[in-house]
Parts: C-alpha cells; structure tokens; sequence
C-alpha cells in the first residue's frame, strides 16, 4: 500500500471533502483526486461515493479511516513535536469515562487538565460499558474493576469500597428485612456486612430501584431505606449526620483505571493525562475522592 496515498486519503476523509483537503494542505485538487483513484485502485474497492456537490466515504472507506486516521495523525503530532524539540502535549485527546466518575468528578478534572495544557482538545464521553478503543477512536478509557484484556495496558489511579447506609433514624434490625434502595436488577436479598463487632448478614427487600448511584444515595437521604454506595460519595453524608454508616460491605473493594491500547505509542497527551490523574489522588485512597468532591 503506497502511505502518501493513504495519507492523502486520510486528508481528504478528515476535511470531507477534495476542495477543503486542497485549500488546508495548500495542494493541488487534481492531486488528491488523482491519488485517492490510485489508492482506490491498489485495493480495488470504492472509498468514496462521488455526487455531483457531495462526497461521502463508503463503507470500506469508513473503516480504513477510521483505522488509519488517528495512527497518522499520531504521527504527524509526533512529528511535529520532535520538530519544536519536545514533546508537548498538544492535538485531540479522546477519553470514555464511567457514569458516577463523569458525574461527580470529571467536568472539574478536565477543566484543570486543559488549563494546564491548553494546546490539547480534550472531549470526554460518559458510558460504563467497554468500548472498542480502537474501533470508536478513544485514546484512553476510564474503567471501574475491568476485567483482564491483553489488548490494554494501564493502571488503578483511585481506590473505593461500599459501604452499607441509612437515614439516621433507621434503626437495624437483629432479625427481620430491611427496606433497601438498590441499583437496577440487583437480585441480591442479603448482604454480608463487615462491622467492628465482626460480619453481620443484612436481609433485604428492594422497595425501590434506581439506575444513578447519585439518584440512590438522593433516595437513602429520605430515609426510605438502606443502601450500598461507594464511601467517596457519602463520605460527607456521614461527616454531617444525614446517612448513618452500617459497615463496610465485604468484598466490595473497587479501582477505578485508566486504560490504553497496548499497540499504541503512549503519546504525550496521554501520558500527561496519566501523570495529571496520579497527582490528583496522590494516595489513590477513597478520602482523596471525597475531599476532592467536597471543594
């Protein structure tokens, strides 16, 4: 495959079109054109459907850019920064983030990041499954306990666990069910609770299911019933006496991590992303999370 027909094909798919391709790259139209034909003919496959006033990538032509657009962007950055003689952050940085963290923390975080980098774009997206990093053109992804994939590389940059809560008022019972507040489908009608007099088991009856753990912890408040949440967001619940702490629940521990595809070049935004999370929460400890939520 010749790479300066790929590249010119990548050009043109990023800007949409052979006139935009032409006036950014300050070069001839008929160029483009003509090298776009030849690329299209070394793979014998259409890239781009040509009308009379638009231009729209194929199928194919969508997932060759996709593939290749952010591997030679990634170059021509790298490039550059070797030029300027260093490797500073700059250029596009795309990152999928949980639910709860997007919520509570990421709009500030990401504010600060720009502010320290402002030659970066940085776009952040909300979504708890796992997406296809390569697929959908993220550069880094945020997850909570992630299963083993030989694909990623990364590392925990914050630490958490569930702690069991209630309204002040409710008073927990030796035997009986209590009234819980729980996430989605949770088929779970017992909890094992750690306590400073040793593991408990709490029966439950859900009495109510929310899909926001922010929503659950707002329902807990009325005192409706118990839940399990994350200690980062209750912390300052339990500090000011609206929630009452029952217990660690056991086993509960969670990381939340910061991934990237392992066939990568770890470039310089991602790298400054990772270093600004780990100086962040320096300790990686729930409390770091939760004086963080409190300023």
């Amino acid at each position: 495959m010749d790479l300066l027909a790929l590249a010119d094909f990548t050009l043109v798919a990023r800007h949409e079109g052979f006139g935009k391709a032409a006036r950014a790259s300050h070069r001839p139209k008929a160029t483009l054109s003509r090298r776009v034909a030849e690329l299209e003919a070394a793979l014998d496959v259409r890239l781009f459907e040509r009308g009379a006033r638009t231009l729209k990538l194929t199928e194919e032509g969508r997932a060759l850019f996709a593939r290749t657009g952010p591997l030679l962007a990634e170059l021509e950055e790298t490039a550059v920064a070797i030029s300027s003689g260093g490797e500073t952050p700059r250029g596009r940085l795309r990152i999928s983030a949980p639910l709860l963290f997007s919520q509570t923390a990421m709009g500030r975080l990401a504010a600060e990041f720009i502010r320290r980098y402002p030659d970066v774009r940085l776009e952040v997206t909300t979504d708890d499954r796992m997406v296809d990093m390569i697929e959908e053109g993220y550069d880094l992804v945020i997850r909570v306990n992630p299963a083993p994939d030989d694909t990623l590389v990364g590392r925990p940059f914050l630490h958490d666990r569930l702690v069991v809560v209630a309204g002040p008022g409710m008073v927990r019972l030796a035997e009986g069910i209590m009234p819980a507040v729980v996430r989605g489908n949770d088929p779970e009608r017992s909890w094992t609770v750690d306590t400073p007099d040793g593991p408990i088991e709490i029966a439950v009856n859900p009495v109510l299911r929310l899909s926001s753990l922010i929503m659950i912890r707002d329902a807990v408040r009325t005192g409706v019933g118990v839940a399990k949440l994350p200690l980062s967001l209750v912390s300052d619940d339990i500090d000011c006496g609206r929630l009452a702490p029952w217990g660690n629940v056991a086993k509960s521990e969670i990381a939340l991590w910061a991934l990237y595809p392992t066939r990568r070049l770890l470039n310089a935004r991602v790298s400054a992303f990772l270093d600004f999370l780990r100086n962040s929460f320096p300790r990686a400890a729930p409390e770091e999370l939760a004086a963080y939520l409190k300023r």
